[in-house]
């Protein structure tokens, strides 16, 4: 099962610059989707007439913000839009696939760079849907989370951790809950293959930073633990373009 994150940066421009091309090219068996930033109505016909696919949409309350969607050959069992709390349902952020052997979140995470409000609400998500897995866990649901994380969380992550250490994505309070996700029994899948630096899967627009791969891993396969014997490779395709993200790969054996 090859299941394939990307945050678009806006699903419409995304289309754009070549995301039906990524599609009919890698063929993924599920396709998340972050910051898609339309309505279910706005979603471009080509989209949703992908032959083989299924659909599924959370839009944010807000046009033009947030939301995240979900592509899949798979038919789950069953979809939630969000995980509970209303606050973080009306950003559009959280769609929950139940797809037997597992259940896949698809998150978009909040972003805590525009003061202390949003950076509260940020860490409020963190906990929020931290309570959630450790309940289904309990329940012996196994767990998949992927998706924009919003926070590098070693100093491995990004190129330049000494010049963002008191920067919204690496700030301590947020590295914090990468540990405690981890510390709860959620495995970063790429870090089973790959334990150097300098693999990111967002750049600043700013021109010329990605050509010189000056980079942040914000997104993120985490897995529960009694996932990890099934995880067959993990990885990030940097070359593909369309966003200021690219996509993220996780292939599960299926047996």
């Amino acid at each position: 099962m090859r299941i394939v994150s990307w945050n678009v940066n806006g699903l419409r421009a995304c289309v754009k610059k070549g995301f039906l091309d990524f599609v009919a090219e890698d063929a993924p068996d599920i396709l998340c989707l972050q910051e898609t930033r339309l309505k279910v109505e706005q979603v471009p016909p080509a989209v949703t007439g992908l032959e083989g696919y299924s659909a599924w949409w959370h839009p944010a309350e807000r046009p033009g913000y947030s939301g995240v969607g979900m592509l899949s050959r798979i038919e789950p069992k069953s979809v939630s839009l969000g995980f509970g709390p209303k606050r973080f349902s009306d950003e559009g952020r959280t769609l929950v696939a139940d797809f037997g052997g597992f259940l896949l979140v698809n998150g978009y995470f909040p972003n805590g760079g525009k003061g202390p409000e949003r950076l509260a609400y940020k860490l409020d998500y963190y906990e929020a849907l931290l309570g959630w897995v450790a309940e289904r866990r309990a329940e012996g649901r196994s767990v998949v989370i992927t998706g924009d994380l919003n926070t590098a969380h070693m100093e491995r992550d990004l190129a330049r951790p000494k010049q963002n250490r008191k920067v919204s994505g690496f700030m301590d309070c947020e590295r914090e809950w990468m540990d405690r996700y981890t510390e709860s029994g959620l495995v970063d899948t790429f870090r089973l293959f790959e334990e150097e630096n300098g693999h990111y899967t967002w750049w600043s627009q700013r021109f010329g930073v990605r050509e010189r791969n000056v980079g942040w891993r914000i997104d993120y396969f985490l897995v529960s633990d009694d996932m990890t014997s099934k995880v067959q490779k993990a990885a990030i395709l940097p070359n593909v373009m369309g966003s200021d993200h690219c996509p993220i790969v996780l292939e599960l054996d299926e047996s």
